[in-house]
């Protein structure tokens, strides 16, 4: 438990790095003025739609990886939401943050 807890922790520090990167100014410096020719405005607003997607993608990130690790706090960490099994260690190390097990996944992505 205290290795997936480090491993989770590091986690967290490595998006919150990434995120500190983009958050101040997401799509900043990325021009979509009219002025410009129509593949370059076409070129700048797919920039920016990627890294605002990007930045989406850290958020949701973050909010799973400070989720297991508040899970770990409260002692429910490594038991499934779902049915309320034990999530098996192998699929805790695959996917520290995941909160159901490989039965209760299947079923839910049915």
């Amino acid at each position: 438990m205290d290795r997936l807890k480090a491993g989770l922790t590091e986690e967290l520090v490595s998006v919150d790095k990434q995120l500190a990167e983009y958050e101040d100014s997401p799509g900043e410096g990325i021009d979509v003025s009219s002025e410009e020719g129509f593949a370059d405005s076409a070129q700048a607003t797919a920039e920016r739609s990627s890294l605002i997607s990007l930045v989406e993608q850290l958020q949701a990130t973050r909010r799973e990886v400070a989720d297991a690790l508040t899970r770990i706090e409260q002692g429910t960490y490594g038991k499934c939401e779902r049915c309320g099994q034990e999530i098996p260690v192998e699929r805790l190390e695959a996917l520290p943050s995941t909160r159901l097990c490989v039965a209760c996944k299947q079923a839910a992505s049915a």
